[in-house]
């Protein structure tokens, strides 16, 4: 779609960083948006800002390693906006750590958010996009998803299920059925998504390293998405890898 006027979009993860800057401008650009996180307060805060933008949001608290609470989302959204024509699957989380500590129940914690969350929202969403034989998932995934470094064994690992998942969607799903896929791929973003991390040798070299580069702002991603959701209806943009220039 090249206009997101009176489109109805689902964002996951988006009481903040990349999620809230993303619903902020799909609805300044005229799309209705479904809120979708856990912390229904930040949710509000949200919807009233955008409100006050003159947009349209709807509250949708949501858990998306629960699949019965991300199929109530899309009900919810289709109910709400009479389709489901974006998704932006962005919830997840990164808690780093270096496999010899052992982090076993955050491990577990990676796959039930970035991957099974990912899926439950794809197929709460498709049989909607299916029936219009239209529609638009981006999937974030991470410059990890490329490149592994210390601490991001697992959190690689879910990243880079997020780029297959996301490449075979893409071509199984827009050639017949007009439903484009992305996969977007932010290098180091100033987020929370580093708050989740408890492992002390991680932290150590998070914060040696913090002052190393002119990190991204989520509205750089924000902006990333909104430029692929945008490109000609010819046009599908598969892949996006975006990083701070001073990022190798």
């Amino acid at each position: 779609m090249t206009d997101l006027t009176g489109a109805a979009a689902i964002v996951t993860g988006a009481s903040s960083g990349i999620g809230e800057a993303t619903a902020h401008r799909l609805a300044q650009e005229g799309a209705s948006v479904a809120l979708a996180a856990r912390r229904t307060e930040r949710l509000e805060s949200l919807r009233d800002d955008i409100a006050a933008e003159g947009g349209t949001a709807l509250v949708c608290p949501t858990d998306v390693t629960d699949r019965d609470q991300v199929q109530a989302l899309a009900d919810a959204t289709r109910e709400a906006f009479g389709s489901i024509d974006v998704l932006v699957n962005n919830a997840g989380i990164m808690p780093l750590s270096l496999m010899e500590n052992l982090h076993e129940d955050e491990w577990e914690q990676m796959v039930d958010v970035n991957v099974k969350g990912v899926l439950y929202a794809v197929g709460a969403v498709l049989p909607a996009m299916l029936e219009q034989e239209s529609g638009h998932i981006v999937n974030i995934s991470s410059v990890a998803g490329r490149r592994t470094f210390p601490g991001s064994a697992v959190y690689s690992g879910t990243k880079f299920f997020v780029r297959a998942l996301s490449e075979r969607m893409r071509s199984e799903l827009a050639p017949s059925h007009n439903i484009r896929v992305t996969s977007i791929e932010p290098g180091a973003v100033e987020t929370e998504l580093t708050h989740t991390i408890t492992d002390e040798d991680m932290l150590e070299m998070l914060e040696s390293g913090h002052d190393a580069m002119t990190m991204m702002d989520s509205a750089d991603i924000a902006d990333t998405i909104h430029y692929a959701l945008t490109a000609p209806e010819h046009v599908d943009v598969e892949e996006l890898l975006v990083m701070p220039t001073e990022q190798s």
